[in-house]
């Protein structure tokens, strides 16, 4: 219970240090959360692989979402901003821990994550320089669409590694 309070918390802190710091020092802030939860909840033998499939999923999700003008980042745009891509390793830090409970059955992974993934980008285009330049109705329908798809996939990885992990350690 505790431990997943504090992922809860550490989540939390270092999607605003992300969101609000932007590319500045206070990427730090991410950074040290991640390795804090590897000590304290995870570990790097059993959420590693997870964490780096997920940054690279994100990135590449993302990076295609620019491609198609759902976000506009101005002339820095190009290429998915740091603070961004650091979205995605700490999401994944919940997906065994916090929410957990989202998993099954896979529809309320779904409905969360159709409802919680236009949320996080819309706070996020509210905090930050990111325009949506669809509209936020438009942007809310799309970006609900896919995450109705996403946050299953990767409840289905973090189960996936969890089993893999399992099936490696010797008894």
């Amino acid at each position: 219970m505790l431990k997943n309070l504090l992922n809860a918390v550490l989540f939390q802190v270092g999607w605003f240090a992300c969101v609000l710091g932007g590319n500045t020092g206070w990427l730090l802030i991410p950074f040290v959360i991640l390795l804090v939860h590897l000590w304290l909840i995870g570990s790097w033998r059993t959420e590693g692989k997870l964490l780096m499939t997920v940054f690279a999923l994100g990135c590449v999700l993302d990076s295609a979402l620019i491609k198609i003008g759902l976000f506009d980042f101005g002339e820095a745009g190009r290429v998915i901003p740091l603070w961004l891509a650091l979205l995605w390793p700490l999401l994944a830090t919940t997906l065994g821990h916090c929410l957990a409970w989202t998993a099954r059955p896979w529809w309320l992974a779904s409905i969360l994550g159709a409802i919680g993934g236009p949320a996080s980008y819309i706070a996020g285009s509210h905090l930050t320089y990111v325009q949506l330049p669809l509209g936020v109705g438009v942007s809310a329908l799309i970006l609900g669409a896919i995450w109705a798809m996403v946050f299953p996939l990767l409840h289905w990885l973090a189960a996936w590694f969890r089993q893999t992990h399992r099936r490696d350690v010797p008894a």
